[in-house]
């Protein structure tokens, strides 16, 4: 019986990719209400939704007032006072206002982290009319 160097090596590659492939999927956005770049009418709530079940604990976000109508040195503010709930899906987290934003533009930076622990994060602007 021969010893088969390329073949073992060749299987060992093989299952070393393809084990490493769910550790290497991290937690993307994969839609958002409202959309990325969107104009919408007043929101009560913001829906974000990701590739993977959530993490509770590491999944948040932060909005912020980019922009005022008829205020052109309206500095950034945070907006505070909305609550966050994970769907029962595991990967829907959505924004509750408590009243609709006002007209302006808007900076919404959110964070994650699904099964392998690893926080992801990223941001999207959008126009309230």
């Amino acid at each position: 019986m021969t010893f088969n160097f390329r073949a073992v090596f060749a299987a060992a590659l093989i299952a070393t990719l393809g084990t490493g492939t769910a550790a290497l999927a991290h937690t993307k956005l994969v839609s958002s209400t409202p959309a990325a770049n969107a104009t919408v009418d007043k929101p009560g709530k913001i829906v974000l939704v990701f590739n993977e079940k959530l993490m509770a604990k590491f999944a948040g976000a932060e909005l912020t007032m980019t922009g005022m109508p008829g205020m052109t040195d309206h500095q950034p503010m945070k907006v505070t006072g909305f609550t966050t709930a994970l769907g029962a899906d595991g990967k829907t987290l959505t924004l509750l206002m408590k009243r609709a934003l006002p007209s302006g533009s808007y900076e919404l930076k959110w964070f994650a982290a699904g099964a392998d622990a690893h926080r992801m994060e990223g941001s999207f602007p959008f126009t309230v009319k």
